[in-house]
């Protein structure tokens, strides 16, 4: 059978004034409106499509790709609020609904929030909820140390931002390790730092210390050779602030980044700054 709210790839049953036809399964036929048509198909072509239903419940497919399928988070803009809930834009002909129930607080026209997108068990309609925390923490987090994962930042509270990781799991950026510009709704490529006993991640914005002092050299080289005299007149002596205002990174990182810089002989470092060899 077919995944709802999903892609699939179905083959053409056949071909009628409106659209296609496509095999979903037990018997089971599911049009391609022929606006989703831009190619001729032919009977046992294969094509790969999203599933949905309509709004007489019947299923649909489209060649359209929403901005999130089933078991995603994102944040959606509000299109219309009616005695139903709040309907999003999810980049689909159909709106995606946001029942009363799942909504935590009363969303209106215009707000853009960050939803989950489920199948609903008893309707098997795609629907959403801004109730987004309830989907987080379900599964035992398994990562390595440094490894690579896709974070969705979606609130900033006191210490950093709560991020989406993975679709899947808690995250957290830490304020006092990041040096670049975050914002709510980024999506970005983040490393593990630590997974915590309650199944939260720490995450870094670079490939645990390594890759984030790996990106410093490289930031630091490039400055010098963009610099007239391949002079800076910052050293490991300059103040934290100074430091911070040119590289976006710690004393601690841009230390560790003109060592490794000076022990392969790239750099020589002077009491008023460093300087390309």
């Amino acid at each position: 059978m077919v995944k709802i709210g999903k892609y699939n790839r179905l083959r053409i049953v056949k071909n009628v004034d409106f659209g296609a036809y496509l095999d979903g399964g037990d018997g089971v036929e599911i049009l391609l409106p022929a606006r989703y048509i831009e190619t001729p198909l032919h009977k046992d072509d294969e094509i790969e499509v999203f599933i949905y239903r309509d709004n007489e419940g019947r299923l649909i497919a489209t060649t359209e790709h929403p901005y999130a399928q089933v078991g995603e988070f994102a944040f959606l803009r509000v299109n219309d609020v009616n005695r139903m809930g709040a309907f999003l834009d999810w980049g689909l002909m159909k709106q995606l609904l946001v029942p009363f129930s799942e909504q935590r607080m009363k969303l209106s026209k215009g707000m853009v929030v960050p939803v989950y997108v489920y199948l609903d068990d008893a309707s098997q309609r795609i629907v959403a909820s801004a109730k987004i925390e309830q989907f987080l923490g379900n599964k035992v987090p398994k990562y390595f140390l440094g490894e690579k994962v896709t974070a969705l930042v979606y609130k900033h509270a006191e210490i950093g931002y709560k991020a989406i990781v993975d679709n899947l799991f808690h995250g957290m950026l830490y304020d006092n390790e990041l040096y670049g510009q975050l914002k709510v709704g980024d999506t970005v490529t983040a490393y593990v730092k630590r997974v915590r006993e309650d199944g939260k991640i720490d995450l870094l914005l670079h490939g645990g210390k390594d890759g984030r002092i790996d990106s410093l050299v490289d930031g630091i080289r490039e400055k010098l050779l963009q610099s007239s005299d391949k002079f800076i007149p910052v050293s490991d002596s300059s103040s934290p602030d100074v430091i911070r205002d040119m590289f976006n990174c710690s004393k601690k990182d841009f230390k560790k980044a003109i060592g490794n810089l000076y022990r392969d002989r790239i750099i020589e470092i002077t009491p008023d700054g460093i300087k390309l060899v």
